[in-house]
């Protein structure tokens, strides 16, 4: 397993969410991003999980609610991954496909669109 800080994976986390358009995050709403060393036992592979409402399916009754959660996941991303390059490069997809699911993307389409 490559090795690499907790604070070092938050740094990249964060860099890929710098990397997204402004006009893309001018749009995303009441939604939360975290770094989990693990996902849940029952999905040891996980890389990242989005927990929530999507925009797409917000409506009047949407208000007075917990934020969306993104998670992503450090030792499944490590364990997948040979270099540093790797683990900057899947964390962005991850971030990314994350992301996605807030706008109501689905994984089809995210698979179809190289970031499955």
């Amino acid at each position: 397993m490559l090795d690499m800080p907790n604070e070092e994976f938050e740094e990249l986390v964060a860099q890929a969410l710098d990397r997204i358009p402004a006009e893309l995050t001018r749009l995303m709403d009441n939604v939360a991003v975290f770094v989990e060393p693990e996902p849940p036992p029952e999905d040891p592979g996980l890389l990242g999980l989005y927990e929530g409402t999507p925009l797409t399916e917000r409506g009047e009754w949407y208000a007075g609610v917990l934020p969306d959660r993104i998670t992503i996941y450090r030792g499944p991303t490590l364990r997948m991954c040979e270099s540093r390059e790797d683990v900057v490069a899947e964390t962005e997809i991850t971030v990314v496909h994350e992301i996605a699911h807030h706008f109501g993307i689905d994984d089809e389409r995210l698979h179809a669109l190289g970031y499955g």
